[in-house]
């Protein structure tokens, strides 16, 4: 990985033996990544199918690791804490928005990697040695929760986890599906679950059915290519969080909520959209995942891997989330 622009917040270090000096301003945190999961977003942001990819690019927005280093103004955070960073590093941080603990819905929210931060410099992810990012957007890791399996929480987690508590799906009792069991899917299993609530998951792979029930302990699986199973479902679902990134049809879904249900526009239903989610509600849903043993299936691998690993990821041939072990890595080649 060659040398990249040093910018002041979520500044990147290449992976390598080369020494760089960190800038850390007054309300920054330095943290030495440790690891870093792979979001399937990195693979489309690598090969540019958004259109919006600034090269060079260093991709990673599942970072978890050590704090190093804390400006002079951080009252959060201290050398050695266990942290991560997750999709977004900056915002106006002035609006009502991010009054309200949703900075992800800023208009002047800064991703991670390949957006460009408030001072005109372009942000740079955890595919890396080591990010400075302001204290607002890193998020403490509680002591139960390992570094490497919590790591995808900070997206996969936190995507899944915010539409459930926003349209009251964590309640116990509640009926909630989950379609497709992917890197999403899976932790949308395990935190409602961990809500109390029942949970169906809906694939179009049978294959799928073991995994949800034996492993995952989901309460049903539907297969939707079977009409009878999908009838056998219908009407019986509070809400229906959809992790599934191909284009399919929604109309047969709709059939398995209650009226008020969330995800359809007929019948006193209504189709919700969710993007991650603010500071607040990441805190709350790694302390929510810790106590309730939550924490992401991973393949972890090593940084020379990454080229194969997205190759694979391509192909869906994960289960269900990579993560680069960046700490063993560039211990690794130092020795």
């Amino acid at each position: 990985m060659g040398p990249v622009v040093t910018s002041r917040i979520s500044q990147i270090r290449r992976i390598s033996c080369v020494l760089t000096i960190l800038r850390t301003g007054d309300d920054d945190v330095a943290i030495k990544v440790l690891y870093c999961g792979i979001c399937h977003s990195d693979l489309h942001t690598i090969k540019n199918e958004w259109k919006d990819t600034i090269y060079p690019c260093v991709p990673g927005h599942e970072i978890a690791g050590a704090v190093t280093e804390v400006g002079a103004s951080v009252t959060r955070f201290k050398a050695g804490d266990r942290v991560g960073v997750g999709c977004m590093v900056n915002s106006c941080q002035s609006c009502d928005r991010c009054a309200g603990g949703f900075e992800n819905l800023c208009p002047g929210i800064v991703w991670t990697y390949n957006s460009v931060d408030l001072d005109g410099t372009v942000t740079y992810g955890g595919y890396s040695s080591n990010v400075v990012v302001h204290e607002r957007f890193v998020v403490r890791f509680p002591d139960a929760m390992p570094l490497d399996q919590g790591a995808p929480l900070l997206c996969a987690g936190i995507t899944v986890y915010s539409p459930m508590r926003r349209h009251g799906l964590d309640a116990p009792g509640k009926h909630v599906g989950v379609a497709g069991l992917g890197g999403l899917g899976h932790v949308a299993v395990k935190l409602a679950r961990a809500f109390g609530a029942r949970v169906t998951v809906v694939s179009s792979s049978p294959a799928k059915r073991r995994e949800a029930l034996d492993r995952l302990g989901a309460d049903a699986f539907v297969l939707s290519s079977d009409a009878y199973e999908m009838k056998a479902a219908a009407g019986t679902m509070d809400g229906i969080i959809n992790t599934v990134s191909a284009n399919i049809p929604l109309t047969p879904l709709l059939g398995l909520l209650k009226p008020n249900g969330k995800m359809v526009l007929v019948e006193n239903k209504a189709l919700v959209g969710s993007s991650i989610g603010g500071m607040r509600e990441t805190e709350e849903m790694m302390e929510l995942a810790a106590r309730h043993g939550v924490a992401a299936d991973v393949e972890v691998i090593g940084a020379d891997y990454v080229n194969e690993a997205m190759e694979r990821l391509a192909r869906a041939d994960v289960r269900y989330r990579f993560v680069i072990d960046i700490g063993n890595t560039l211990r690794d080649n130092a020795e």
